[in-house]
């Protein structure tokens, strides 16, 4: 990849990241979303898909953790027995050619695997739990680890069976509540749409208000079954229809990618026939034990995708170009366009990305442009429609300097040695610009997920000079905030606790939350559990002992020299190092748990080499790090096995592990260690 492209991708995605946090709680937690629903998850599906496609975006913000929104304070919290996670996104043939493949890799099979096709309706995911076939409670999504106790609500809803016959012990069924469009038509001056009026419906204090809406529900999955006895997805939504469940008439299987494309092209052109909106087909492997194999990410099953319907397109002109400043320093130019609905949204910003791109596509001010939504909050610039330009129009001219005034430059990518596309600021904290947006990431829900300190309130309290520096935040004037217009007693008491319960955080949340350039989620997951303790941590403030911690980073399976540079770079700017002592100062960093020690493999480090005959190399790093196991991604003295799978292994990795005595493990020995 060009360094143009990748910085130029860097700053798309950080842009429309950033954006995401704001919606996300909208749409989740008050299911009032700002923009359309399919603009919602196709925006997050994007950035999924682009942090997938290309891995050096987890090192900056990582999507994988990204699972609706923390559950109201309305309800009672329950976890879930099995989280309920998103869905990676599909937008066209190639995506859903690469899901294929992935799967086969991962479970390094050669045929063609089975997969379950199922509408994907724009509703309110709910699970609804079973024991000895009595109904016990249903719950929300939540955050996809705890949900919210709406069971009172769901049995108004007389799709769902109270009492099931001949059911397993313990049955966790999944489905989407939602309303038709028929029936919305009656209620529609209540509520801005379909999903709004479910949403709220579920969250009614009183049960009876609920009952008046004529909620509906698709089963769709399972959570917890004890005992599980079905073989496949297909097999499983056949019995929740004999429990009398309504189950979508159009599920089905596919197998290759041209069913999967006809089956997508045949729902789409149905889709304004149906009663109910749909945004999507969801593709699910059919065979549970593959399910179980593949297992999820943070985020996501790797078993399943929603492959979304098209995107939309519109034209306008362009009033002005104008340039913002991200937390890591990106100049981004943004075009200001002439308000036009797309999609059902009005849209009046459109993202250039790069000095680049300008100059590529020669936009101007005055231009006429086709902008494409294909879940972008801020759309992207498609083309421009040169025969409608004015002649008197002038070719845009790239600012060389940050709106700090300081000079900005294109650094030198360590991987390609070429220039990045993306100009960046050449100061830190020193800029305002930058520092503000550091703050933005700093109370972002990854981060330290302060409600009630969004972006706006940054905003306000950094010109009002209440926070210039993350340690402001757990020192703020709660008195002088109580005078601000639109503040009173009880906003303020809600955000002194949530800034409060704040300042304990684990130390992978702090590491990514600092905001150190290509540390992502889970580059700060690896750096955690090579430090352990914030008091380790904190030795990278002595340069003599970062010196020593970058050399043993080497060895981590996930940290690069484009990391490792950056972390020095960080911690070598005495700003940086002093507000970050500052600011650890006002915490309670706790330290990361003690690995699994009743693994197999616990306190052992473990690298891989070459391919496996029974399992991708993924998946056996998966089962490594299930077992206790630290994975490495360099021989040395710290290494206690190297496993050598019998395709292309590295012959110098085998030979540099038998010259410092490294146990050499080959596949069968992997095998009959974990019992496999």
């Amino acid at each position: 990849m060009k360094n143009k492209d990748k910085i130029q991708i860097e700053a798309e995605y950080k842009r429309k990241f950033k954006k995401l946090l704001d919606l996300n709680k909208a749409y989740f937690e008050r299911d009032n979303p700002e923009v359309s629903d399919l603009d919602f998850d196709n925006l997050k599906n994007e950035l999924v898909k682009l942090s997938n496609k290309y891995k050096f975006l987890k090192k900056i913000q990582n999507i994988d953790n990204l699972v609706g929104h923390k559950p109201s304070s309305k309800f009672a919290k329950i976890k879930h027995f099995k989280p309920m996670l998103s869905l990676s996104n599909a937008f066209e043939k190639n995506d859903m050619v690469d899901f294929k493949k992935k799967i086969n890799n991962f479970l390094n099979h050669k045929e063609e695997i089975q997969l379950s096709s199922e509408p994907k309706i724009d509703g309110i995911s709910s699970t609804i739990r079973y024991e000895n076939g009595i109904l016990i409670y249903g719950l929300s999504r939540g955050d996809g680890t705890f949900g919210e106790d709406i069971t009172e609500n769901l049995i108004t809803i007389k799709d769902i069976p109270k009492k099931l016959n001949d059911a397993p012990k313990i049955l966790e069924v999944r489905g989407e509540v939602y309303i038709g469009k028929k029936d919305f038509e009656k209620i529609k001056d209540k509520f801005a749409n379909p999903r709004n009026a479910a949403g709220g419906s579920l969250r009614q204090k009183n049960s009876r208000e609920t009952a008046k809406i004529p909620l509906r529900f698709f089963a769709y999955g399972s959570g917890e079954i004890k005992p599980n006895t079905f073989e496949n997805q297909s097999d499983f939504l056949k019995k929740l229809e004999r429990w009398g469940f309504p189950v979508n008439s159009l599920c089905t299987t596919v197998n290759t990618i041209d069913e999967i494309e006809k089956n997508h092209s045949k729902l789409e052109s149905l889709r304004s026939d149906l009663d109910y909106d749909v945004d999507g087909v969801v593709y699910k492997v059919n065979s549970f034990k593959f399910q179980e194999r593949l297992g999820s990410t943070s985020n996501s099953p790797r078993w399943a995708i929603a492959y979304k319907f098209s995107s939309v397109k519109a034209t306008s002109k362009i009033r002005k170009i104008i340039i913002q400043v991200g937390r890591t320093g990106a100049i981004t130019p943004v075009a200001k366009i002439d308000p036009v609905t797309v999609g059902g949204v009005v849209v009046s910003n459109a993202t250039l990305h790069n000095e680049d791109e300008i100059n590529r596509k020669d936009v101007r001010v005055g231009d006429i442009i086709t902008i494409q939504r294909a879940g972008d909050v801020i759309p992207q610039v498609l083309s421009v429609d040169k025969s409608k330009r004015d002649k008197s129009s002038k070719k845009f001219i790239f600012p060389d300097k940050c709106l700090c005034g300081s000079l900005t430059k294109k650094e030198i990518n360590i991987s390609t040695k070429k220039k990045d596309a993306v100009s960046r600021c050449t100061k830190g904290y020193e800029c305002d610009f930058i520092a503000k947006e550091k703050l933005k990431h700093i109370v972002s829900k990854d981060a330290f997920e302060i409600e009630g300190l969004g972006k706006k309130v940054i905003d306000n309290f950094w010109e009002l000079k209440l926070i210039k520096t993350p340690a402001d935040i757990f020192s703020l004037d709660y008195k002088k905030i109580e005078k601000l217009e639109g503040w009173g007693k009880l906003s303020v008491r809600n955000l002194q606790n949530a800034i409060n319960k704040s300042k304990n955080i684990v130390l992978d949340k702090f590491i990514y939350s600092i905001g150190i350039r290509h540390i992502g989620q889970e580059n700060a997951k690896i750096l955690s559990n090579f430090f352990k303790k914030p008091k380790k941590f904190s030795e990278l403030f002595n340069q003599k002992k970062r010196n020593e911690i970058l050399k043993n980073l080497e060895d981590l399976d996930g940290i690069g020299d484009t990391q490792i540079k950056s972390i020095n770079d960080f911690f070598s700017n005495k700003t940086n190092s002093q507000i970050t002592q500052s600011l650890m100062l006002s915490l309670n960093i706790k330290d990361i748990p003690k690995v699994n020690k009743t693994g197999k493999l616990s306190n052992k480090s473990v690298m891989f080499t070459g391919g496996f005959e029974k399992m991708s190399r993924s998946e056996a790093k998966a089962l490594a790090e299930e077992n206790g196991a630290k994975i490495l991604g360099t021989v040395s003295k710290k290494l206690d096995y190297l496993v050598i799978g019998n395709s292309k292994p590295t012959r110098k990795k085998i030979e540099k592990a038998k010259e410092l005595k490294v146990n050499i493990m080959t596949e069968k020995n992997w095998y009959n260690l974990l019992n496999r």
